[in-house]
């Protein structure tokens, strides 16, 4: 049995035995029992079991578990994904960071390192690619785009797409990091569309960063292939950005709270 064969064979088994747990067949591997889960879908709280095989969630409802987690009436909810972070901005490394945010329901982030790249180039993607191997956290990247962020600014390091291009082989890299140089795409800059090419022929996310542009602008982001902003702070700009397919990135925290009024 070649590799492929025995991955096909280990991925139908795991398949066949998630849907045995939760069809009741067999015992579920974890089952929490007595929580509270909140429904995030239906705004309501649900009194059951969860039922866990292969680390997946297989059932809502009354199951038996190999192993049993009393809840004691504690809430249960998803956990929170952070979909655009700069960990540099903490002043910490990734563990540390991760000690920060899992307390608080966070599991799962998204980082874009162009604060270190600014100053170390592709060896500090690398390190932050390194020092968060085998974290409680997921950390996924997005490799950074604009490095130095315009032209006409100085930085330690400058990226190219050929800098870039190895790390979309990591399989913790999504995808090309905001794009704040907007002028070099309006312009169809050459080391620009590079990038842009570059992460639009491997099929991974184009993250966007959109500050101030009006629908104009919007409208060259998005056929530049830039699906995400996270600079909306009026309806206006909001709507905008969503009637052009873009995905919407609302900041809430220390830095920027713009929820309330784009809500």
């Amino acid at each position: 049995m070649d590799e492929n064969q025995y991955i096909q064979k280990e991925s139908k088994e795991r398949l066949k035995s998630r849907i045995e747990a939760a069809a009741k067949r067999r015992k579920a591997e974890l089952v929490i029992k007595n929580g509270k889960i909140i429904d995030v879908f239906n705004q309501g709280i649900i009194e059951a079991d969860i039922a866990i095989q292969d680390g997946v969630f297989v059932g809502i409802g009354e199951y038996d578990g190999e192993q049993i987690i009393d809840a004691k009436g504690k809430y249960i909810c998803p956990s929170f994904i952070d979909s655009h972070v700069h960990i540099e901005s903490s002043m910490v490394t990734p563990k540390e960071f991760a000690k920060a945010v899992l307390p608080h329901g966070v599991t799962t982030i998204i980082a874009d390192p162009h604060e270190i790249a600014n100053v170390a180039g592709a060896e500090g993607i690398q390190y932050m690619l390194d020092s968060s191997e085998n974290l409680p956290l997921n950390l996924y990247i997005m490799v950074p785009s604009c490095v130095p962020a315009t032209p006409f600014e100085h930085a330690v390091a400058v990226l190219t797409a050929e800098d870039l291009a190895p790390f979309y082989n990591h399989p913790r890299v999504l995808g090309l990091g905001e794009v704040m140089d907007f002028p070099s795409v309006s312009h169809a800059e050459e080391s620009m569309l590079k990038k842009l090419e570059a992460a639009r022929a491997r099929g991974v996310k184009i993250d966007g960063h959109a500050a101030g542009l009006d629908q104009d602008a919007i409208n060259v982001y998005t056929t530049a292939g830039i699906k995400t902003d996270h600079e909306a702070i009026s309806v206006s700009e909001a709507k905008d950005r969503l009637q052009r397919g873009m995905y919407l990135i609302i900041r809430q925290g220390s830095v920027a709270k713009d929820l309330l009024t784009i809500d």
